[in-house]
């Protein structure tokens, strides 16, 4: 059986391209990534073959002698005379006898000898097909030959694949996650995992489009190029996994064999992420230190988080609750692990007093109590009862659920932030009414969307922090306002001659305002449901200009509105007509002699 990694190393390589020659490129292997390859549809027909060998030999061999001993033996013909079969009557007699068709047409009637050895005949084509068929069966359930099936089929879905997609390594909580928000906005993506169980989930999953999924090892650079990594239509590649190293390998693969594409990788660890960075300039994303970065967040900016954690929600979701952590006063942190270090130093940083709860510390000091937190004595000791802040920040469920609960009990005032580790535990923590949760899944599942999605989000997000609160409370009551309470739609748009045909001259005579384009298509006193969030001419962003904010040529817009307004703006940028009637009030006739007739001026 050919190898598929075997010859994706063969087309990579180049085995008889001699030496490679020397590349100014660092860390770029000079080959292509083959888009498929033939020796994986070819695996699946070798195994059949060495696995069907001996049945299939076995058949042939009793059709042979069947047929050759019906044409020795003797027989008669109508008028009694002696005659013997041809070699075909006979691999015609035996064709329809040996498949169980029993046709009937003969010759002439057969003799004592020719039955006796048709019966022989028929009885060892029994015992071959009862042969064959079980050696079938075995192979079908064979996992190699199943593995090799799965292969080929996935192989043809990726060759097929014509759109732009992403290939996903890891399809746990936050590639499901991901999968799901892609799937609604109408992107195509791969999924490769070594989990069984997940691929057989991703069959389930209610996708509108067909998603193509392997059960492979990511490591592997040879499944990575199975799964399109070389395919020009791969638009990013996703380190999704919940190991490490894995993630690692990963971005090291696509950094040296596809070093222009973008990768996304997860990692919690920070030795790890600083051996990513040196492939390539990959975006990482630690779990942990986001959660400290948001929490800073809102302790300087209660309403720059809400809007932040708003829009990175994707649509549909509800505007969550303005969330206070307390800025001043001690916390207590409980579970020093990665997290809680990097928890702690976002707290220190902030000025914040810290008392560190660990059952078995490496570096205790003044500050760092070893002990259980949900006991009572190391509660008193930790000084819960006066903290205002406490984090459950262990790697086990049980235990921050519990920690919770004793420190609720001790001090039902405190601000409470917690790690949720495994998704099954969600109906709990919600119970528990946590003021900060952390689930690794979701903020990392949240950043990749936000960009990847639409690439202006992600800047958006990066300046809102500078905003200040007052303005993002500002800016979520124009959000709510037009738009409502749940997550409408994101989308950019470039006011280009190619986007917005029909604004090229209202735009070039610098009398277009957000304000102008926004009006109703139907009834230009209304304002469209649509908030523009950020305004980016050449590389300086505008950020939620007003309605007097003026428009020029090639400025990219984000905005954030309901489904049927983007396609009524949709309508004012192409249609000079609409365009017309909502920069001044005129219906202007569509048809080409009627604007010649009244002189419609082109704008």
């Amino acid at each position: 059986m050919g190898n598929p990694v075997h010859g994706f190393w063969l087309r990579l390589l180049g085995r008889d391209q001699g030496p490679p020659k020397p590349s100014r490129t660092p860390f770029r292997l000079r080959g292509r990534v083959p888009f498929a390859s033939a020796v994986q549809a070819e695996a699946t027909i070798f195994l059949i073959l060495r696995l069907m060998r001996a049945p299939l030999i076995v058949l042939i061999t009793i059709f042979a002698i069947s047929v050759l001993g019906l044409t020795l033996i003797e027989g008669r013909d109508a008028a009694g005379a002696p005659s013997r079969m041809t070699f075909f009557d006979a691999f015609y007699f035996m064709s329809y006898t040996a498949s169980t068709i029993g046709f009937g047409e003969l010759p002439n009637p057969f003799t004592a000898s020719q039955r006796l050895w048709v019966t022989v005949s028929i009885y060892l084509t029994v015992v071959g097909w009862a042969y064959a068929i079980g050696s079938l069966l075995a192979l079908l359930q064979d996992r190699a030959f199943r593995q090799a099936l799965a292969l080929q089929h996935f192989t043809r879905k990726v060759a097929r694949l014509r759109e732009p997609f992403l290939l996903i390594a890891g399809y746990g909580r936050t590639g499901e996650l991901l999968g799901r928000s892609f799937d609604a906005l109408g992107r195509r993506v791969v999924v490769l995992d070594v989990e069984p169980g997940r691929i057989d989930a991703l069959e389930l999953e209610a996708y509108h489009s067909d998603v193509p999924g392997l059960v492979a090892d990511a490591r592997d650079p040879g499944h990575l190029g199975i799964a399109g990594l070389g395919n020009p239509r791969c638009e990013a590649v996703l380190a999704l996994t919940n190991d490490d190293e894995a993630n690692l390998a990963v971005t090291m693969t696509a950094a040296l064999l596809r070093p222009e594409l973008p990768v996304i990788a997860r990692t919690i660890s920070p030795a790890i992420e600083d051996r990513m960075r040196a492939f390539g300039s990959p975006t990482v994303v630690n779990p942990f230190d986001r959660f400290g970065d948001h929490l800073r967040i809102a302790m300087r900016s209660p309403a720059s988080y809400q809007l932040m954690t708003w829009l990175e929600s994707g649509p549909g979701a509800e505007l969550p609750e303005r969330g206070r952590p307390p800025r001043h006063g001690r916390w207590v942190m409980c579970g020093y692990g990665r997290f809680g270090r990097e928890i702690t130093e976002d707290l220190r940083a902030e000025g914040l007093d810290v008392t560190v709860v660990e059952p078995a510390p490496k570096d205790p000091g003044s500050s760092t109590l070893p002990g259980q937190g949900f006991e009572p004595d190391v509660m008193e000791r930790a000084g819960v009862a006066d903290a205002v802040g406490f984090v459950a920040g262990t790697d086990n469920d049980t235990s921050n659920l519990s920690l919770i609960a004793a420190a609720r009990r001790v001090n039902p005032t405190l601000f409470v932030a917690a790690r949720q580790n495994r998704p099954a535990s969600a109906p709990l923590f919600e119970v528990m009414d946590v003021d900060s949760l952390l689930v690794p899944a979701d903020v990392v599942a949240h950043e990749v969307f936000a960009q990847l999605s639409t690439p202006l989000l992600w800047r958006f997000l990066q300046q809102v922090p500078h905003q200040g609160d007052d303005w993002a409370a500002a800016l979520i009551t124009r959000l709510t306002h037009h738009c409502g309470r749940h997550m409408q739609e994101l989308w950019k748009a470039r006011l280009n001659r190619v986007e917005a045909p029909a604004l090229t001259g209202w735009l070039a005579s610098g009398e277009a305002t957000v304000g102008d384009l926004l009006r109703d298509p139907d009834d230009r006193d209304q304002r469209l449901p649509i908030e523009v969030l950020m305004v980016l001419r050449g590389d300086e962003p505008t950020m939620a200009p007003d309605d007097d904010f003026t428009l020029a040529p090639d400025d990219e817009l984000l905005l954030h509105g309901k489904v049927p307004a983007r396609r009524a703006l949709g309508s004012t940028m192409i249609v000079e007509a609409t365009r017309e009637y909502v920069r001044t009030g005129r219906h202007l006739p569509t048809g080409w002699l009627w604007r010649k007739l009244a002189r419609v001026p082109r704008y």
